[in-house]
């Protein structure tokens, strides 16, 4: 089934991916503070729903308190097709819900709504949305999530960045592999590809910590200095690109790895950020380039205390790059 929702604001239905998360926004102190009044009514908008996945399958290492209740609770509306609690996670005078791989996006409240009955009437009815990983705070978190094969006719495992306001979803952006997946057949055309992904329209609201990691990480990347940028990495960090399926441990190693694979990487040399998110514990940044065959991706960074990054994974779309180029690609994590 193809991924996507009816957009009934008096506009021409476009498609829409909807994957999944949430969060609420409070006070710097929400780490280690009891929820709000704010957060609790956003996190109890699920209030009464039967758990429908496995929640110790989610890290929430790096995630607030606050944050982890909040994506159950989105998750469970989702998963259960329960229209009106899964809209309450959102904030009615602004959302943005765009997808990256895909190119279609709403830019409204109604929009998002009007199409969900018949987009999610139509999946199968042992179809699941979960978070695996939540990183950040209800400032703004990224988060790994996996839509399973009955909702869409394939598997979506990705990466989402979502940006809050007054306890409310305000944007999210989805970024996945499209390569060999069925649902990446209903991407927008290129010429009708949204341009920041709603970006600009919210104010940036991460943690210093994470600014600077982010910043720091993609302007030695995007200057070609693999030293520079394993520097900020710590002694046993982990570096894994979903897109190429690479993982390499340890600073040494990652260093290594970026001298043979940096100049190649699409989030690389001539990259620039589109938007940092997250708290004192990681989120990530969402990158973008100037080619054509991979616009742009997300890169989720978690932080130990001194800010050094622990785990890094990036995702993009590698559907418009050849067999022989993407073999290249992950032949590089290969040691001489």
């Amino acid at each position: 089934m193809r991924k996507q929702i009816l957009l009934t604001s008096g506009t021409t239905a476009a498609a829409l991916a909807l994957f999944a998360l949430a969060a609420t926004v409070q006070s710097p102190a929400e780490a280690d503070a009891a929820p709000t009044a704010t957060v609790r009514s956003a996190a109890e908008s699920g209030a009464g729903l039967t758990p429908v996945y496995p929640y110790d399958v989610t890290d929430t290492s790096h995630a607030s308190r606050q944050a982890a209740a909040f994506f159950r609770s989105y998750f469970t509306a989702k998963t259960l097709r329960n229209v009106d609690a899964f809209m309450n996670h959102f904030r009615p005078s602004q959302t943005a819900y765009y997808d990256a791989t895909l190119g279609w996006g709403s830019t409204s409240y109604a929009q998002l709504k009007g199409g969900l009955p018949q987009t999610m009437a139509a999946w199968g009815k042992d179809g699941k949305a979960y978070p695996v990983r939540i990183v950040g705070d209800t400032h703004g978190a990224v988060v790994e999530f996996t839509d399973t094969k009955p909702l869409f006719g394939d598997e979506i495992r990705g990466i989402a960045a979502v940006d809050f306001r007054d306890g409310k979803i305000v944007r999210q952006a989805d970024y996945w592999d499209g390569r060999h997946n069925t649902v990446a057949n209903g991407k927008a055309p290129a010429d009708q590809y949204p341009t920041d992904l709603g970006a600009t329209a919210v104010k940036e609201n991460s943690a210093p910590a994470i600014e600077r990691a982010a910043r720091m990480l993609n302007a030695a990347l995007a200057a070609d200095n693999p030293q520079a940028a394993a520097a900020l990495f710590s002694t046993d960090a982990t570096f894994e690109d979903a897109a190429t399926r690479t993982s390499v441990q340890g600073q040494l190693a990652i260093g290594r790895y970026l001298e043979r694979a940096l100049p190649n990487l699409p989030y690389g040399p001539g990259t620039t950020v589109r938007h940092v998110l997250g708290s004192s514990k990681g989120g990530g940044y969402e990158w973008k380039t100037s080619a054509t065959a991979v616009r742009n991706g997300i890169t989720m960074l978690e932080l130990d205390r001194h800010g050094l990054i622990t785990n890094l994974t990036t995702t993009w779309d590698a559907s418009g790059l050849s067999d022989s180029a993407l073999k290249t690609l992950a032949t590089l994590a290969i040691e001489n």
